[in-house]
């Protein structure tokens, strides 16, 4: 204690500069410094003992009141002037490595830079204070080039960039990452947060934690929940959160760190400490700030990994479904075009009877060609849609006339299997007009109900709609409502675990049901494309095998009808 005692009073002795006094070197050997030295904001040494310098010749009188580039040289003089500007502007200590010469000397040197606080106003001195390097203390630093050193952090941040650069699966990325950083800085919990465009929640994707309450991995959370979380995903710079109360993290300090790829934020690093409040220091800061981007870049570069393995097992994945749809189809295809060259084969051969049967097998023919015309124009539409060259002229249709169609057209189909067939209007004063192609339209539904006729076996098929009163947009227009149509069915209904496949392309949910009911498997995905390009979407439900099918699509309204009772689900009911 007496001995700091002295260098404050010799500080004050000399109007705040230390100047060297041969009678003032017990004094640092008492505190047993090897090398202090001080310097102004300049980089002016002001004072200067080193306990080997007469061994190297570097003595004070030629050091004092001299500038760094003149006498005693750092290597990297920017890097060290820096650090000087550093120390003195924040007001806090940093550990470095630099390499110094002297007259074709050098000396490899661990230095602790700490400013010299005056009463009042801002320190424009500072105390460093250090030691020469051994070739075993280089070794064990593993840098021979030390001036490059940042800051004494530098060794750590390798070591973690070198752990998440040797993969490219993002798992480990997050979870290295987290487990790297809250080992090394000792907080609570670290955790890893993904971060997408357009993205309303947040999920945490890896996490470390010591003791820090339940774990949060897996959890997805509002980032409006926390103005912290809304502040991170807003700015560039680090966000720093003391916590007068404990918050849904239990944390009492946070730090978050945003990564980013090409000026795009693609995750949060962030960093709690539940059992106390903590300063973070600058060099802790800069460390979580050049570690986030290595891992931006590190996640970027795996992402884009993941999504081209993905891509290629789709890809792969789409070329044996159609080798297996080109399969079924080349069935399907041959089928009708048989029973169209053997009826008509027949009347060539004469082996009609009369002129009643000759009638019955041009009919036969006929039926074929119409199926076989209907399995070609399903494969030119998916053909069209794939291509995007799909161009549809939309415009006002009434509901009314596609009902009416599909009644005209369906009905001696339902009759055919003992079937019965309803239709279901909402009861308006004035027409229901829909915003889309008449055509196309007609097609889907007889898609639709076709398909329901087809998988159903007693009972019958239920056709109806719904006015929803609902603000949408689309091909730049707003609409203030959509028409729903449903069509239900209690035919043999789909299991839960193959539904999601219904409305792949080249996808036929049973192969045993394909060879029974025929058809390419192609109706509800084109189905499905068309709805999509007049702005509706399809649903598909079912409870299961055996249960029936209900499926549903959209399509904007030109205005909201006038309805009779004023009830939006009061009906007229058609057979």
């Amino acid at each position: 204690m007496s001995s700091l005692v002295n260098i404050h009073k010799l500080h004050r002795q000399n109007n705040g500069m230390l100047v060297n006094h041969t009678s003032d070197n017990s004094l640092w050997q008492t505190v047993k410094a090897e090398l202090v030295f001080t310097q102004d904001s300049s980089g002016q040494y002001l004072f200067f003992y080193w306990e080997l310098g007469d061994k190297f010749g570097v003595r004070a009188e030629n050091i004092i009141g001299s500038f760094p580039q003149q006498t005693l040289t750092p290597t990297s003089y920017d890097t060290y002037y820096e650090r000087l500007q550093r120390v003195l502007e924040r007001r806090i200590p940093e550990q470095c490595h630099c390499l110094f010469q002297y007259q074709n000397q050098s000396f490899p040197l661990e230095l602790v830079i700490s400013p010299i606080l005056p009463r009042q106003g801002q320190p424009n001195t500072v105390l460093v204070m250090g030691h020469l390097l051994t070739d075993t203390d280089i070794l064990l630093i593993n840098d021979s080039a030390l001036p490059t050193h940042p800051d004494p952090y530098q060794k750590l941040l390798t070591k973690i960039a070198r752990k998440i650069r040797r993969t490219l699966n993002l798992e480990t990325i997050w979870q290295q990452t987290a487990e790297s950083l809250g080992e090394a800085l000792q907080v609570s919990r670290c955790l890893m947060i993904s971060v997408a465009p357009d993205q309303e929640y947040i999920d945490i994707k890896a996490e470390y934690s010591q003791a820090c309450g339940n774990s949060l991995l897996g959890y997805r959370f509002d980032p409006k929940a926390e103005p912290y979380w809304e502040k991170a995903l807003t700015q560039r710079e680090p966000v720093i959160v003391e916590q007068l109360k404990e918050d849904s993290f239990n944390s009492q300090t946070v730090l978050i760190v945003s990564t980013f790829y090409q000026n795009q934020r693609n995750g949060l690093i962030c960093l709690q400490q539940c059992d106390r409040r903590r300063h973070w220091r600058p060099a802790e800061i800069e460390l979580i700030q050049e570690l986030a981007d290595q891992v931006g870049t590190a996640i970027a570069h795996a992402t884009l990994y993941q999504e081209l393995a993905e891509a290629t097992l789709a890809a792969e994945e789409a070329s044996r479904l159609k080798s297996e749809f080109l399969a079924s189809t080349t069935h399907e295809l041959r089928t009708p075009l048989n029973g169209i060259i053997g009826f008509l084969k027949l009347i060539l051969d004469g082996m009609a009877d009369d002129a009643e049967e000759q009638q019955e097998f041009l009919e036969e023919a006929h039926k074929s060609a119409l199926h076989l015309l209907n399995l070609i124009n399903d494969i030119l539409d998916i053909a069209k849609i794939e291509a995007g060259k799909m161009d549809l002229e939309l415009g006002p249709v009434e509901l009314s006339e596609l009902f009416q169609a599909i009644d005209n057209f369906i009905v001696p189909q339902a009759q055919r299997k003992n079937l019965s067939l309803k239709s279901k209007l909402p009861a308006t004063l004035t027409p229901i007009v829909v915003y889309g192609n008449y055509q196309r339209l007609l097609q889907v539904m007889l898609n639709l109900v076709s398909n329901a006729i087809k998988f159903t076996h007693e009972g019958g098929i239920f056709l109806s709609a719904e006015i929803v009163k609902k603000k949408v947009y689309f091909d730049n227009q707003e609409f203030s409502g959509i028409v729903k149509v449903s069509v239900a069915d209690t035919g043999i209904g789909v299991s839960l675990e193959k539904q999601a496949k219904l409305f792949e392309k080249f996808v036929q949910v049973d192969g045993s049901h394909s060879k029974a009911y025929g058809g390419t498997g192609l109706g509800l995905a084109i189905s499905q494309k068309l709805v999509e390009a007049m702005g509706g979407q399809v649903e598909f439900y079912s409870m299961g095998e055996g249960l029936g099918s209900t499926v549903t699509f959209t399509v904007p309204l030109e205005q909201i009808p006038v309805l009779k009772t004023g009830q939006i689900n009061s009906s007229i009911l058609i057979t």
